[in-house]
């Protein structure tokens, strides 16, 4: 009831700005109208230039004009409202104290994330073709490549869980804990038991969870809760009605890591359905990734780095990193990260690069297909180059508003020759892409603006590992329970068309 309260509060909020947006333009043009007729004219070609001079900041700084594209027609149309409604909801211009922490302790954290040079000059020598997307991710953007590291990918929520409590219970020194949703239930409650009996033992458990993923799922003084208990535990970029109306930016991540030596990621968050005890949109279709040796302490280091920012603990992170044991030689492994406050869009990138550097095969999971030109052209060039491209989709929606907008891309790609594939047993949460048998990434990020453009996301790069083929037959058990969506059935009405057309121009806030 709390969290009702709160969030109506911050609606309430949202709206009385855009009224008054809209109150103080009509108000302009009465007012002006009516006392400065003579100067109407130099006074509404300097809203102009306001208009024309913010429309120019967004343009210059903006990662891509498509997500951009409703801010610039909203000034356009109605330049002192657009203008106000963007300064508040659209745009970042006074960094919040958390985010101005987290820029701060990313730039920190880049020392810590070292490349050996041995494991990139064998990796570029392994595969010259893919040697920029290797550079790109080691050297751009300061992910490194692990070669002493192993993976293990489970094809749904429910098969990795019991994993994920075994690994749990062998903790020792810390528990770490980064997740965009948690709700209580039995899924979440098996793990919660594990953590209060390792606190008593003195483990350093720590626990972060957004905020606004988990708003209407626990109540606002659930991270007191877990600190009664002995948790370390805070809210990412806590929701303040009062003081924080520009909530856009969320903790999407999905990481687990335990005594350095193991962490866990994928698309399943901590509730429920993404085990399939329940089943609001029928079977829940997503993956867990485990991942062993030296690769994991990338992961300890995005996740000190979001805990630190809020929460002042640490100064050498180097005291959670651990030394492996040498494993078998299989493959190589990197995993990174994306933030929204930096001018990268590391995770769009890198899928890109994936299709460009296709030859074979490239298959894809996402829940949600929000894309821009860009990503639309690359998926288009890739399959009639000849590649097979395949996407897989939801069969059965979790929002039926996005749902619309996901469907409203399937003519345009199928025409071009990309191949659609709704789960028809329910939503897919998976977000996966491989290619050729020899390159995959696991993660959390969505083909959508939100995970593209806005939020705090990881993924996990892997390349050259037998294990690879297992997330092949993952998508080839996945290809005889989905429908392929043919051209005459991507079609819309002309009202369809229009709705979906309005959706699209508003998609950057869906």
């Amino acid at each position: 009831m709390e969290n009702l309260k709160l969030y109506f509060k911050n609606a309430f909020l949202r709206v009385i700005i855009i009224l008054a947006a809209a109150v103080i333009q009509l108000g302009f043009y009465l007012f002006i109208f009516d006392w400065f007729y003579d100067q109407m004219i130099w006074l509404e070609l300097a809203t102009r230039i306001i208009s024309v001079l913010v429309i120019l900041y967004i343009i210059k700084n903006s990662k891509h004009l498509s997500n951009d594209l409703f801010w610039l027609i909203l000034i356009i149309i109605f330049p002192i409202a657009g203008t106000i409604i963007y300064l508040f909801l659209g745009a970042d211009l006074v960094l919040s104290k958390t985010f101005r922490n987290i820029k701060k302790k990313t730039e920190e954290a880049r020392e810590f994330y070292v490349q050996d040079p041995k494991v990139m000059k064998e990796l570029c020598e392994l595969d010259p073709f893919r040697k920029g997307q290797f550079r790109y991710i080691s050297d751009s953007q300061g992910f490194p490549f692990y070669r002493n590291s192993d993976f293990d990918y489970y094809k749904f929520g429910e098969d990795g869980y019991p994993v994920m409590l075994e690994e749990l219970r062998k903790a020792e020194k810390f528990i770490f804990l980064e997740y965009f949703i948690i709700q209580e239930g039995t899924m979440w409650n098996g793990i919660l038991e594990i953590l209060e009996e390792k606190a008593k033992e003195g483990v350093d458990v720590r626990v972060l969870y957004d905020d606004i993923g988990s708003f209407f799922l626990l109540p606002p003084t659930y991270a007191k809760k877990l600190r009664a208990k002995g948790i370390k535990c805070e809210p990412f970029n806590r929701l303040n009605p009062y003081l924080n109306i520009i909530v856009n930016h969320r903790d999407h991540r999905k990481i687990m890591v335990i005594d350095g030596k193991v962490a866990f990621s994928g698309g399943v968050n901590l509730a429920d359905e993404y085990i399939n005890i329940t089943s609001p949109y029928g079977r829940w279709k997503d993956n867990i990734i485990r991942i062993k040796g030296d690769a994991v302490y990338s992961y300890t280091l995005m996740f000190l780095t979001h805990w630190n920012a809020i929460n002042k603990t640490d100064e050498d992170y180097t005291q959670y990193k651990v030394v492996a044991r040498k494993r078998k030689r299989d493959g190589y492994i990197a995993p990174y990260g994306e933030t929204p406050l930096d001018d990268e869009i590391c995770a769009q990138n890198i899928y890109m690069n994936i299709l460009n550097q296709a030859t074979d095969y490239c298959y894809i999971y996402t829940p949600y297909l929000i894309i821009d030109t860009d990503m639309i052209n690359a998926l288009i060039l890739t399959a009639q180059r000849g590649v097979d491209v395949r996407l897989f989709t939801p069969g059965i929606p979790d929002k039926k508003i996005v749902y619309i907008v996901t469907q409203s891309y399937y003519r345009q790609l199928i025409k071009g020759g990309v191949k659609i594939f709704q789960y028809t047993p329910g939503f897919v949460h998976a977000k996966v892409f491989l290619s050729d048998d020899v390159v995959a990434t696991v993660g959390t990020v969505n083909l959508d603006y939100r995970s593209l453009y806005l939020h705090f996301e990881n993924g996990t790069y892997l390349y050259g590992s037998e294990k690879i083929m297992d997330i092949k037959a993952d998508f080839e058990e996945a290809l005889q329970e989905s429908h392929e969506v043919t051209y005459d059935e991507s079609r819309f009405n002309i009202f369809k068309e229009l709705f979906s057309a309005i959706l699209r121009l508003i998609a950057p806030m869906l």
